[in-house]
């Protein structure tokens, strides 16, 4: 998706969470932001980036259980102290809310945001099972509980 800001056209890209765990080991300022819920951060796991010393930011997209749309995503991650410039890898479950996020972002002037199109726990299987196909965890990715 294209979106032109300032005469600039500007795109949500798409990346695969091996390549973004690639990047992010390689950029010194490159951030990951978990946009899913409390309850998925805690049940479900979470990435661990201690290995390449930086830590996630969690930003819930929505806010459970209503999952009504977070109404200050963009101030909780400016407040973070993280420039519109920076770039930014969102991650979610299977890579629909990060692109909503990232999409969202880019209307407000970030110009740097990629879409974890493969997400935390990836795309469901014939059996409606996750973590089986792709996403951070099917990688092998660093997770925790």
């Amino acid at each position: 998706m294209e979106i032109k800001l300032n005469n600039k056209n500007y795109r949500i890209q798409n990346i695969s969470s091996k390549k973004c765990f690639e990047i992010l080991s390689k950029e010194k300022v490159a951030y990951l932001i978990d946009v899913r819920t409390h309850a998925e951060w805690q049940f479900v796991g979470v990435p661990d980036l201690s290995a390449i010393k930086k830590e996630v930011i969690f930003v819930s997209w929505q806010i459970h259980p209503e999952m009504n749309e977070n109404k200050n995503f963009e101030k909780q991650i400016l407040d973070m102290g993280i420039k519109k410039n920076n770039p930014l890898y969102l991650i979610c479950r299977s890579g629909q809310r990060s692109y909503n996020a990232a999409k969202l972002l880019l209307d407000n002037g970030f110009t740097n945001c990629f879409n974890v199109s493969d997400g935390f726990e990836g795309e469901l299987n014939k059996q409606k099972k996750r973590s089986l196909i792709n996403g951070w965890k099917y990688n092998n990715l660093p997770w925790r509980k």
